[in-house]
């Protein structure tokens, strides 16, 4: 439910009615806009009589939201979420990149292209430092070890960095982790949602290979319902009967997610295609439809990439990369 209500948010009147709700065991979101304040009703609202929030003087309208995501819908909060990564801002008109190797391999080598990535205009330093592999014989990553080469890289570059949580049971290694990332296979583990909802940091959640829309969208209520709400949600290709590309990149899942949530939305263009040369079309694409950024592989030398190098680009690809994405984002931002 949301209560559209006169005057800003410092007024007893609107404390006197939040009052009144939360007395009712309901939870409310603030939400002040340009024109209007919102008060998002979170919880089973049918309790609550339409009639009795109208007697208020200052409720202008009363709507009952019918989506089952409740925090995440731009109905509860109409200005796009701005999402700050230790200083960098994504969302709300803030473009940012972030790349890096899928893998995390080694010292020397990520501290390398933590400042190529920089160079060249990225924001945001990814790795893995732990590896959800289908194959149990698959390179699994340099785990705590990983995390202190990107803490270092971090260092080394003055870039914020994010990399993925597999289990809940080493949140400890992520303490000094600008940003945790979920990856598809965890985006409906419930209870990792649950706990990273406890937990004061950017989350990067991104959609599952055979996820809807929706279903992405209720994860991160899961996170915010819990506390939460500095999310920013990933598209990277879902499973189709089509075999050309490792995933299909579902580029209209980004204007339907600007319509239906305030929270930020990037895309992954590496591993919706598995292939290097379909980066920089799926990127330019992405950047077209009105995406808050993009997470690319970037290797020093993807041939030998422990982890996905057909899907990574080398140093100048990126490059090259960053420059037609700058020259789009201008011609994007004067058209709009």
């Amino acid at each position: 439910m949301i209560i559209i209500v006169n005057g800003n948010s410092k007024t007893p009147e609107v404390k006197d009615l939040i009052n009144w709700i939360e007395k009712k065991n309901f939870k409310t979101h603030l939400s002040e806009g340009e024109h209007k304040t919102i008060i998002g009703v979170v919880g089973d609202t049918s309790r609550l009589e339409i009639d009795s929030i109208r007697g208020f003087p200052i409720v202008s309208d009363v709507k009952r939201v019918q989506e089952p995501f409740k925090m995440a819908n731009r109905a509860f909060h109409p200005k796009d979420t701005i999402v700050d990564i230790s200083g960098v801002k994504i969302g709300g008109g803030n473009f940012q990149v972030i790349a890096g190797p899928c893998s995390v391999e080694g010292k020397e080598q990520l501290n390398s292209i933590a400042q190529k990535i920089k160079e060249s205009g990225a924001t945001i330093l990814r790795g893995g430092a732990f590896k959800p592999r289908t194959s149990p014989y698959a390179f699994q990553g340099l785990m705590g070890e990983g995390i202190e080469y990107l803490e270092g890289a971090r260092k080394v570059s003055n870039v914020p960095i994010v990399t993925e949580i597999m289990n809940m049971d080493d949140i400890e290694l992520f303490d000094k982790v600008d940003m945790i990332q979920v990856g598809a296979r965890n985006m409906q583990n419930f209870t990792m949602l649950k706990e990273l909802g406890g937990i004061k940091k950017p989350i990067l959640l991104k959609r599952g290979l055979a996820n809807t829309i929706e279903e992405l969208l209720m994860s991160a209520e899961y996170i915010m319902a819990n506390g939460n709400e500095q999310i920013v949600l990933c598209e990277r290709g879902i499973r189709t009967f089509e075999t050309a590309t490792r995933n299909t990149l579902d580029i209209s899942a980004i204007p339907v997610l600007k319509q239906k949530t305030h929270l930020p939305v990037i895309i992954d263009p590496s591993h919706a295609s598995g292939i290097a040369a379909l980066v920089e079309p799926l990127s330019l694409a992405a950047v077209a439809a009105g995406a808050d950024g993009l997470i690319i592989e970037v290797h020093n030398d993807p041939p030998h990439a422990l982890c996905d190098g057909a899907q990574s680009l080398n140093f100048e690809q990126f490059d090259l990369l960053m420059k037609k994405i700058n020259k789009m984002r201008e011609t994007y931002v004067s058209f709009k």
